[in-house]
């Protein structure tokens, strides 16, 4: 069973939408005691970076998700929920993450650009590395984000994307756990075809 967490921020529906049209058994999660019971495990992210941590915690979710990335399970991080497996962000504040990933989470600087933030729409992935979950997927991809704040590439960064003259990480792996800045979801067939991957990854 794939779990999806739910900690009230998520997109909850339109990922368990995604897993049931692929053919795997999807459930939404709201009690930490359930993710034991996960084969795999989703972090989805709709909202602020400290918002969202805060609802992790006061729901025992967030010691849930450090417990099942330890047990070698595979585990996925979407767009915030990628971003909080950073070591920290600057999102109104500053919020530790769980520091699976090196790096600060920063906002796009729109005194330096003319492109709209929040980042929003199609682009492009540059494939840095092969790895199982990108099976099916081109160098140069097109995407679908929504995000004013990035990750920074580092050496677990598997594809990059540029936007606003800047390069960010846009899918990351580290052991057991990855994480995408874009939604597949929303990604159409080669978001589907991420969806797969990961729902048949033997990390």
């Amino acid at each position: 069973m794939i779990g999806i967490l739910d900690y009230g921020m998520g997109n909850l529906r339109s990922v368990a939408n995604a897993f049931y049209k692929l053919g795997f058994n999807a459930e939404i999660i709201a009690n930490a005691d359930q993710v034991d019971n996960a084969d795999r495990l989703i972090l989805p992210g709709v909202g602020a970076f400290g918002t969202c941590l805060e609802n992790l915690k006061e729901n025992g979710m967030f010691e849930a998700s450090v417990a099942f990335m330890k047990s070698g399970k595979p585990f996925l991080g979407i767009c915030v929920g990628m971003q909080m497996l950073f070591d920290k962000s600057y999102e109104y504040g500053e919020h530790k993450g769980f520091g699976i990933f090196p790096g600060d989470i920063v906002r796009f600087d729109s005194e330096k650009t003319e492109c709209k933030i929040p980042h929003m729409g199609w682009n492009k992935i540059k494939i840095i590395e092969n790895h199982f979950l990108l099976n099916g997927i081109s160098d140069g991809s097109y995407m679908y984000f929504v995000h004013s704040y990035y990750a920074p590439v580092n050496k677990y960064t598997l594809a990059e994307t540029e936007y606003a003259g800047v390069r960010f990480s846009s899918f990351v792996v580290k052991e057991n756990v990855a994480a995408t800045q874009f939604h597949p979801e929303k990604s159409q067939h080669l978001g589907l075809q991420i969806l797969k991957n990961f729902g048949e990854w033997k990390c």
